[in-house]
């Protein structure tokens, strides 16, 4: 029963951790649009049916039913389509962001028309029936019916307060605050949690000594050291025939001082074979003796400390020097600007997922549907993540802070990872927005080389069908993922 509650416990940390991360990702792009002038008519937390909202000012805030994403609704995402014999004139260049006619007629025109008007052919002004009308395929129909839509919302005293109409920089740092707020988020967590708990910390104290070099396939079987057996013929281990025992601390190997552990791991791989001064001390006096690593196989450790595994589960290996001791691990605190590598090299982890995701998928497919090993370093959905928080809640034998440290670092790693899927320069994502405003930018800066006119807005309605796919893709990634999670999920303890 207990065990039950502390995995509801954990379950329901995780999932006010992602909705409030969510929340605060949608703050980052409210944020500037409103600093900018634009306005702002909805910030929703969630998706499908409102449980709760407010108005306040000209912004309606509320929660929807599924909390598995949000939004900001700004108007004039899409621009008005091209009028022939467009005011040429009326382009003011890259930096003061696009001008047409068609803004001194919305006002007046187009955003009040009578309630009894409903037929799109009945909203659209005089003048530009004809324009709005000529599409003839279903992909120019889907870009005419989404900036008609668009443009109902609009109301007399919105000519200059529409998104399209910011300048580039401005379009691209409304639509990366919301991955910047995710980003901080992960430092400032990250940040807490190392400089108020700690994180786990090799030492240069001895945990264990190896009485013999077993293979890395035995010690890959063994559940856990104490269980490693020495099987006949295993070379005896040259730190326990040294006479090194746990508790003893390293000072120096092979005449090279060893301040950290990390120090001493590449001065023992690259002694294989040589007979090598050890300094360590017991007991408070300083000891020496000498041992000889063994050149022998070991696995290649991955990042966070994990072993690699090949396609087919096994270890992968390399061949260095090993002397068989444990480094003694504790928990201490860092100083909060550690968080910083700590969240680069997550980071640069999600990104090498995202960029590899194809490959991942199948290999989540592959796991899934067959008794294929799943890669822990994989993709997960919220039904992933909410488990491991789940599991991590259950171990009464971790202390509770620790246990809540690991949670927070848990939320982190989301954040990190909303931060890079949302960069992905392929619409509906916020890169595919940033994508969109930098060729803008770049189309009027080639027109204006070459002495041509001003091409106008890049009108994004047009990337609709691909936005659409793109939907289709991540909802089917999604699906398959919390598939995986419930039948093969990826268990931190077994």
């Amino acid at each position: 029963m207990i065990t039950a509650l502390l995995m509801a416990a954990g379950v329901l940390i995780m999932a006010l951790g992602i909705i409030v991360s969510i929340a605060l990702h949608e703050v980052g792009h409210l944020l500037p649009a409103k600093l900018f002038k634009v306005r702002v008519t909805q910030y929703m937390v969630g998706f499908g049916p409102t449980l709760w909202s407010k108005t306040k000012g000209e912004t309606e805030y509320g929660v929807k039913a599924v909390p598995l994403g949000g939004y900001v609704a700004m108007i004039g995402m899409y621009p008005p389509p091209e009028e022939p014999g467009r005011d040429e004139a009326a382009s003011q260049g890259d930096d003061a962001g696009p001008t047409d006619p068609y803004l001194q007629q919305v006002g007046a025109q187009y955003v009040a028309p009578p309630i009894e008007r409903s037929s799109a052919a009945e909203r659209v002004p005089e003048g530009r029936k004809t324009v709005m009308s000529h599409s003839t395929g279903i992909f120019q129909q889907m870009s005419q019916d989404a900036r008609e839509v668009a443009a109902e919302e609009l109301r007399p005293g919105d000519e200059n307060r529409m998104f399209y109409t910011l300048a580039t920089w401005k379009k691209v740092i409304v639509m990366l605050g919301g991955p910047a707020m995710n980003g901080l988020l992960a430092l400032l967590l990250t940040a807490g949690t190392v400089s108020l708990h700690g994180m786990n910390t090799t030492t240069t104290q001895v945990a264990d000594v190896f009485e013999c070099i077993a293979t890395v396939e035995a010690e890959d079987a063994a559940e856990s050291l104490a269980e490693r057996e020495c099987a006949e013929g295993d070379p005896p281990g040259p730190a326990y025939a040294a006479g090194l025992e746990p508790g003893d601390e390293i000072l120096a190997f092979g005449g090279s001082e060893v301040r950290e552990w990390e120090d001493l791991t590449p001065l023992i791989r690259d002694a294989a074979g040589e007979p090598s001064q050890l300094v360590y001390l017991r007991d408070g006096e300083q000891q020496t003796t000498e041992v000889t690593p063994i050149l022998t196989e070991r696995p290649v450790e991955g990042r966070f400390g994990r072993a690699e595994r090949d396609s087919d589960g096994a270890l992968v290996t390399e061949p260095v020097g090993f002397i068989g001791v444990v480094s003694h691990t504790e928990v201490q605190t860092q100083p909060p600007w550690e968080a910083v590598p700590i969240v680069a090299e997550q980071t640069q982890a999600v990104g090498e997922v995202v960029l590899n995701l194809p490959q991942r998928m199948y290999d989540v497919a592959v796991s899934t549907f067959t008794e294929a090993e799943r890669d822990p370093e994989g993709p997960m959905s919220v039904v992933g993540v909410g488990r491991v928080a789940g599991e991590i809640s259950a171990q009464d034998q971790i202390p509770w802070e620790s246990r809540f440290a690991t949670l927070m670092s848990l939320v982190a790693g989301v954040n990190i990872a909303l931060m890079v899927f949302n960069l992905i320069p392929l619409l509906p994502l916020d890169g595919g927005h940033v994508a969109g405003a930098l060729y803008e930018a770049l189309r009027r800066r080639w027109a204006k080389l070459r002495g041509k006119p001003d091409p106008g807005p890049f009108d994004i309605s047009k990337l609709l069908p691909l936005t659409y796919v793109v939907a289709v893709l991540l909802i089917g990634m999604g699906l398959l993922l919390i598939f995986a999670d419930i039948v093969n999920p990826i268990r931190l303890f077994e």
